[in-house]
C-alpha cells in the first residue's frame, strides 16, 4: 500500500517571536519584519513552492506576563508581543498564492458569533475557499483584566461558550442562505431569491440572536475548522467539531496515546476517526549534510533565549516559574491555563534546570536535525509511530528555516511518496479530505442547515 501524505503546515504568529524563542537575534532572522506586507506575501510564495498544505498562524489575547510578576523578559525578547492581528494577512497572502490554505486563529469567546460569520464568509470568498479558522478559547488572565473582567472563565465553561458559539455560527453559514438563493438574474431583476433567504432563530445561555447571515455562502460555507485543546472537555469539543486537531509532544508513546484517545472520542461522537487530521507541532533544522545541520543548530542555540521560553510558558500555566530555584522541584497546582502545557511539566524534567535544558532553542517542542533522509526518517517514524497525520512546523531564524525545508526536506519526502508533487484542485476541504468543498453530512453543523 503507497504511504500517505504527510500534512505539513508551516506555524507562526504574527510577532517577532512565536515559539522558539530569542532567534529574533540571529543576523540572518527577518521576523522583525513581520508588520510588512512583504514578509508575508514572501513566505506565503515559498511554502507553495514547496507543497505546504497551509499555513497556520496563531494568536493570543493578552500579556505574557505571569513570569516574574512583570513583562519584563516578555518586552525584551518579543515574546508574542508586540502581535497582530492575524486576520488581516490572509487576503496580502492569498493574492500572492493560488492554492495555500490559511488556519487562522481567533478566539472564539472574543467577538460575537454575528460579527466573526461574516467576516469567515468574506475570506473564503477572497481565498475561493482556502480558509481555514482555529478555534480557541483563551486562557491567560491579563485578557480578562484588558476587557475589564477580573479572570478568564473556568476552563470547561470557556468550551461550554464555545459550543454554543459554533451552534449560531452554523445556523447562519449553514442554514441561512439556501443553495440556489443567489440568482444573479439581470434580466428578472433578482440577485437573490427572498424565499431562500431565511433569519435564524438562536436564544441560548449565552447568545440571543435574530437576523439573516450578512453574506452570502461561500465556497466551503463553513471555514475548515482546526482546535488544539486536549483536555478531556477540549477532545469531546473537537470530536463534535475539529476537521484537524493540534497536538503537542516529545514523548511518541505519549503523543499515540493523545492521538488514540482523540479518534476514539470523535468515532463516539459519530464520526469516522479519519474524519479528523491530527497535526504534531515540531521544529526542524535541515542541513545539506547532517554536520552542516548540526552546525546550523549549534548556531541557533546560542542566539535563543532558553528563559524567554520558559517566561511564554509560565503563562501557559499560569505558574511563576522565576520562584523556583534551579533545581527544586516544580509544584503543579490548578489553574485555569492550558491543561495540557501543566501536564508537560513532568514529562520535560520537572525542575527549572531542565526545562531551560530543554528550551535551548527557546521553545519546547522536539527539533529534529539531520540531512534530509534522517529528518524525513524523522518525520516518518512519527507518523508511523504515534498515528498523527503531519506537522506543524514552527520556526526557528526566518525565512531560511521554511526555505531550507522546502529546498533540502520536501523533495526526500516526495522521493518517498510521502508529500505530494501537485496540488489537487479545489478548496482547502477538499485537498485535505477528498470529499468536497463542504462539510459531510455526518457533522454537526449539517444539522443545521435548511430543508425544503
Amino acid at each position: 500500500m503507497a504511504p500517505k501524505h504527510i500534512v505539513l503546515n508551516a506555524f507562526n504568529e504574527n510577532c517577532v517571536g512565536h515559539i522558539n524563542h530569542g532567534l529574533w537575534t540571529h543576523p540572518r532572522d527577518c521576523s522583525s519584519e513581520y508588520n510588512t506586507i512583504e514578509y508575508w506575501t514572501g513566505l506565503a510564495r515559498t511554502l507553495e513552492r514547496g507543497l505546504f498544505d497551509g499555513i497556520f498562524i496563531a494568536d493570543i489575547l493578552g500579556v505574557y506576563d505571569v513570569y516574574d510578576g512583570n513583562l519584563d523578559v516578555t518586552l525584551r525578547e518579543a515574546v508574542q508581543l508586540p502581535i497582530n492581528d492575524p486576520l488581516l494577512l490572509v487576503s496580502a497572502m492569498a493574492a500572492a498564492t493560488q492554492h495555500l490554505g490559511f488556519g487562522i486563529t481567533v478566539n472564539a469567546l472574543s467577538e460575537h458569533p454575528y460579527l466573526l460569520a461574516r467576516r469567515f464568509s468574506t475570506l473564503d470568498h477572497l481565498t475561493r475557499g482556502r480558509f481555514g479558522w482555529n478555534i480557541v478559547t483563551g486562557y491567560l488572565d491579563s485578557a480578562a483584566r484588558a476587557i475589564g473582567l477580573d479572570n478568564q472563565l473556568v476552563h470547561d465553561e470557556r468550551y461550554e461558550r464555545a459550543d454554543e458559539c459554533l451552534e449560531v455560527l452554523y445556523k447562519l453559514l449553514e442554514g441561512s442562505w439556501e443553495d440556489g438563493a443567489v440568482r444573479r438574474d439581470k434580466t428578472a431583476r433578482v440577485f437573490a431569491d427572498p424565499a431562500r433567504v431565511h433569519k435564524i432563530r438562536h436564544h441560548g445561555r449565552y447568545y440571543d440572536v435574530e437576523g439573516v447571515h450578512l453574506s452570502e455562502p461561500s465556497p466551503q460555507r463553513t471555514p475548515v475548522l482546526y482546535q488544539a485543546g486536549t483536555s478531556g472537555r477540549g477532545q469531546r469539543f473537537a470530536a463534535r467539531h475539529a476537521e484537524a486537531v493540534f497536538v503537542g509532544g516529545n514523548d511518541k508513546g505519549a503523543v499515540r496515546r493523545t492521538v488514540q484517545e482523540v479518534r476514539a472520542a470523535v468515532a463516539q461522537a459519530g464520526r469516522r476517526p479519519e474524519d479528523v487530521k491530527i497535526v504534531l507541532g515540531i521544529s526542524v533544522v535541515p542541513g545539506t549534510t547532517a554536520a552542516e545541520a548540526r552546525d546550523k543548530h549549534a548556531d541557533y542555540v546560542r542566539h535563543a533565549s532558553p528563559e524567554a521560553g520558559l517566561a511564554h510558558f509560565a503563562s501557559s500555566i499560569g505558574l511563576d516559574l522565576a520562584r523556583y530555584g534551579l533545581d527544586d522541584p516544580i509544584q503543579l497546582a490548578s489553574t485555569n491555563a492550558i491543561q495540557s502545557a501543566a501536564r508537560a511539566i513532568q514529562q520535560l524534567g520537572g525542575t527549572r534546570r531542565k526545562l531551560l535544558e530543554h528550551f535551548q532553542l527557546g521553545g519546547r517542542y522536539a527539533a529534529v536535525v539531520g540531512d534530509a533522509s534522517q529528518v524525513a526518517d524523522e518525520l516518518q517514524s512519527w507518523v508511523e509511530d504515534t498515528g498523527i497525520d503531519g506537522f506543524n512546523l514552527t520556526r526557528t531564524v526566518v525565512p531560511e528555516s521554511f526555505e531550507d525545508f522546502v529546498d533540502i526536506v520536501v523533495p526526500e519526502l516526495q522521493h518517498r511518496g510521502l508529500h505530494k508533487s501537485a496540488y489537487a484542485p479545489g478548496t482547502l476541504r477538499h485537498k485535505l479530505f477528498g470529499e468536497g468543498d463542504r462539510l459531510p453530512a455526518r457533522h454537526a453543523a449539517a444539522a443545521f442547515r435548511h430543508a425544503r
